[in-house]
Order: C-alpha cells, then sequence, then structure tokens
C-alpha cells in the first residue's frame, strides 16, 4: 500500500496510534484492522511502552467500517470478518497498557467501538460521535453493543443504537460515554499529559487493576460478542442491509463524484 494506514510511533513510555485514511475519514477496513493488529503485537511486547494514545489522521477520529468493503461480505465472510475485527479490539483492551482515546472529531461506529475499547476517552470539544448503522440496516459488529450497555447503562445504550443518536463531546461527558471533553488545540496535549501521569505508574500494579477492572464487567461478555457476530453477518447480507448501504455509496458519489 502507498501509504501505512495506520501509523505507530514511540515517545518515552507512550505509543501513539493514528488511524491513517484521513482521505476516507479513517474509515475502517481490513487493512487497518490488520495492521492495527500488528501495531498491538509489537506493543503488547514492548516494555518500554506502558500507555497507548489512539487517534485519527486530519479532523475525523474514524468515521465508521468502509461501506464499499461491507457490501463484498456475504454472511460467512462477514461472521469471519466481525469475530476477527472484535479479536483486535479485545487485544486493545487486554492488552494490560491503558490506553487513550483522542477523539478529534467524528467518532462514528466503528469508531466510537474503536474509542469503547480504549481505557479513557477525551474529546475534542468538535467531536460528534454516535452509532448510525441501524439507519443503514445493519448493526455494530466490533464489539460496541457489549462495550456501550457497559459503559452508560443498558438504557440509555438502547436509546442511543436504536435511535441512532448522535451526540456531542458535552452530551457525551454527561452520561458517562468519555472522561473528558477538550479544547480541540488542546487534546493530544491532554492526552500526553494523561499518558505521562500512567506511565509512571508500576507496570505490573496497572496490568493487575486492568484485569480485575474487566472481570468485574466481564459476565457473559464473550457469548454477548459471539452473538453479536452472527446477527452482524446476517445484517450485513440481507437485502434490505445491501440496499441500505448501496443508497449510501450512491448519495455521496452524488455529493462527491470525484472521490
Amino acid at each position: 500500500m502507498s501509504r501505512e494506514v495506520v501509523l505507530y510511533r514511540k515517545e518515552e513510555r507512550v505509543g501513539w496510534i493514528t488511524v491513517n485514511r484521513a482521505e476516507m475519514r479513517n474509515s475502517l477496513n481490513m487493512a487497518v484492522f490488520t495492521r492495527l493488529d500488528e501495531i498491538l503485537n509489537e506493543a503488547a511486547a514492548d516494555r518500554d511502552v506502558t500507555v497507548l494514545v489512539v487517534t485519527g489522521a486530519g479532523s475525523a477520529f474514524v468515521s465508521g467500517a468502509d461501506i464499499n468493503e461491507l457490501l463484498g461480505f456475504d454472511t460467512q465472510g462477514g461472521w469471519l470478518a466481525s469475530r476477527f475485527q472484535q479479536s483486535v479490539f479485545n487485544k486493545l483492551e487486554r492488552t494490560g497498557k491503558p490506553s487513550i482515546a483522542a477523539i478529534n472529531g467524528f467518532a462514528m461506529g466503528g469508531g466510537l467501538e474503536l474509542a469503547l475499547a480504549c481505557t479513557f476517552r477525551l474529546a475534542s470539544v468538535k467531536a460528534k460521535i454516535g452509532f448510525p448503522e441501524l439507519g443503514l440496516g445493519i448493526i455494530p459488529a466490533f464489539g460496541g453493543t457489549q462495550r456501550l450497555a457497559r459503559t452508560v447503562g443498558h438504557a440509555k445504550a438502547s436509546e442511543l443504537i436504536l435511535f441512532r443518536s448522535i451526540v456531542s463531546a458535552e452530551e457525551a461527558y454527561r452520561i458517562g460515554l468519555v472522561n473528558q471533553v477538550v479544547e480541540n488545540d488542546h487534546l493530544l496535549q491532554r492526552a500526553k499529559e494523561w499518558a505521562t501521569d500512567l506511565s509512571a505508574l508500576s507496570p505490573v500494579a496497572v496490568r493487575l487493576e486492568l484485569e480485575l477492572l474487566h472481570q468485574s464487567q466481564a459476565g457473559g461478555f464473550d457469548e454477548g460478542l459471539a452473538l453479536e457476530s452472527g446477527l452482524a453477518a446476517i445484517a450485513v447480507s440481507s437485502e434490505e442491509g445491501r440496499y441500505l448501504l448501496g443508497q449510501f455509496i450512491s448519495k455521496a458519489k452524488e455529493k462527491n463524484p470525484h472521490q
């Protein structure tokens, strides 16, 4: 590929991960997941890296899944893709090192799922956050339904997903979806400050504490992920799902004929 779809650099004890498809608003495809998986393996094995920061290139965090790629999945392909994608976000969540999502713009669908897999979420005042999938005849498939419900509670998660609510950074903070809202120009500096604070802690103690925090909410989680993959594969390969996704692409081409 001509450019890395995910960038990775180390700065002192912090690993900086940047989804790098700005021309596509950092939409997630299999190439992104594959590269992210490689980076997480590298970071997990690197004792010098104790904290991860995840953000997006340009003006978006991650706008969602790559719809053109979704249209290529049949039921089996959708299932296998979802299970791999879930495993990557699980790796991020369970790497034993705290992670900070620096949400610098749109975090829609898969972008919100990526942010939810991080330990902390910092949001720019310009951030817009939500799950629009049901309007396209599909459902979140990267672990989002499970993580959202355990983050904001069942009732609010149901509201956000079923009503396709797109919330501001301030509203996301009010409902406990993000930890802090920051001026856009200060977002990465605040992420660096948090990462520096965390990197001063004992890596062993942090790993143990993260494991305890995960186990406190893990009841039935894997079963929920398996169900999510199956239902997502059915949705993305259904006649209605494919029709709505195709409509979305057609409208996008009308607005941006040269894209």
